[in-house]
């Protein structure tokens, strides 16, 4: 079985694949104090809980946007598991895909596995959008390689700043105001409206800047945890995927047997 770790700024997500097969997945906080010996004690338990050893685990690989994570996380996977880690960014792995940058290790990993995933699932040329701590558009062109993309501050990203640079504006949770007005008649009716509708010109308003760009016919996919209440208010995203992550870790492994 393989171990794939999809580490976040804000969480890490562990999960399992037998074969092809998604077998287990869990998330945790991405909390800096935590140790090796921390997730590896954390995972076995859980993994046993869920019907999964920790003898079953033959290799591992790591996305990771957090490089103060990956020695923790290179340690618990040798010292519970047994196995050698490969992260995205080693040399020599082969990711099936080539770089447009004007510096290719700049990407983050999850962009990366993410556009992997989506042209081996959806073909190209595609437009992702991940909604995570970041909210990352990325470009996938007709023949699969990694065009570019867009960096634009995470919605809770955005709502943490607003209450903190605002006395007077609360903190609220995120979610779609529904039926109620744009126009809000309280503060929170209005901070409400501002951030989801203002998200929403965001997301439309890139998508049809980016098609303008490459001449259009081209597929959006939302990821991250927020895609869905997105997807389900614009009709510019096509196809929500949570687990592109996952998969593009499992096929860059799969391009690269031990």
């Amino acid at each position: 079985m393989l171990l794939v770790i999809d580490c976040g700024n804000t969480n890490i997500v562990f999960a399992v694949y037998d074969g092809d097969s998604l077998v287990g997945q869990w998330r945790t906080a991405t909390e800096s104090e935590k140790t090796g010996d921390d997730y590896g004690v954390w995972l076995g338990q859980i993994m046993q809980r869920d019907g999964l050893a920790r003898a079953d685990i033959k290799a591992a690989i790591v996305s990771s946007v957090v490089p103060n994570k990956n020695r923790a996380l290179r340690t618990m996977c040798s010292e519970f598991f047994g196995v050698t880690t490969r992260f995205i960014g080693d040399v020599g792995l082969d990711l099936g895909l080539t770089v447009l940058m004007q510096n290719p290790r700049e990407v983050g990993d999850d962009r990366l596995v993410n556009a992997i995933a989506a042209q081996e699932t959806y073909g190209g040329p595609l437009i992702i959008i991940d909604f995570g701590t970041a909210t990352t558009f990325d470009v996938v062109d007709q023949d699969g390689n990694y065009a570019g993309g867009v960096i634009a501050p995470g919605i809770n990203m955005s709502m943490e700043a607003l209450h903190m640079a605002a006395a007077l504006l609360p903190r609220i949770p995120v979610e779609n105001p529904g039926q109620a007005p744009v126009v809000g008649t309280s503060t929170v009716g209005a901070m409400r409206s501002g951030v989801f509708w203002g998200y929403i010109g965001l997301i439309e308003g890139l998508v049809a800047r980016i098609q303008d760009e490459r001449g259009g016919g081209m597929a959006v996919i939302g990821t991250g945890g927020l895609a869905p209440l997105f997807a389900t208010s614009t009709q510019v995203i096509d196809h929500t995927d949570d687990d592109l992550t996952l998969r593009g870790l499992r096929a860059v492994h799969q391009r690269n047997p031990l």
